[in-house]
């Protein structure tokens, strides 16, 4: 693996709170600059409150070097996730990917999201759901290349942002499936 240190994907401590709140923050600072400063600081706020608040079956850390570098929270359906029962997803739902500016592009998300996936399956789902939106450019890159594919019938809107979703079909998914 080079000299890249190794990726410990974990459940969150109570001790990783402020950790993990700062993480968020970092990962999601750069969409600053694309949104009106209201919907900037709500997002900032909402980002913020979500390593305290909601329902995840899961709130999942990775570490390197006994540092924080990324997270990510898995929901079991739409009403758990965004208070949203009308979307009809009674699976799991990945939010609030994050991963530190300074460890992008060492795999942080991937494993983040395997591990998802991989406790998903052990939830009994067969499928695994995100939302996200055209700002977010890189991360729909990653998804796509993941596998995730475009669930059409499960978007909405915020604001003016369509919310697009993504769906991965984990047994499908040599991927997600492998030990």
């Amino acid at each position: 693996m080079g000299s890249s240190p190794s990726i410990i994907i974990r459940e969150a401590a109570e001790a990783d709170r402020e950790a993990v709140r700062s993480v968020m923050l970092e990962a999601y600072l750069q969409y600053a600059d694309v949104m009106s400063a209201q919907r900037w600081q709500q997002y900032r706020e909402d980002i913020g409150a979500a390593a305290d608040k909601g329902a995840p079956v899961a709130r999942l850390v990775a570490e390197a070097d006994g540092k924080i570098v990324g997270t990510v929270q898995l929901f079991v359906s739409s009403e758990a996730a965004y208070g949203r029962p009308e979307l009809e997803i009674h699976t799991p739902i990945i939010r609030y990917l994050s991963v530190s500016p300074e460890a992008r592009g060492r795999g942080v998300a991937t494993e983040l999201i395997k591990e998802s996936a991989k406790r998903s399956l052990e939830l009994g789902a067969s499928t695994l759901h995100l939302h996200t939106s055209d700002m977010m450019a890189s991360a729909v890159s990653l998804y796509e290349r993941l596998g995730f594919q475009r669930a059409f019938d499960k978007e909405f809107h915020n604001g003016e942002v369509l919310v697009k979703s993504y769906r991965l079909e984990l047994r499908e998914s040599a991927f997600f499936t492998a030990s």
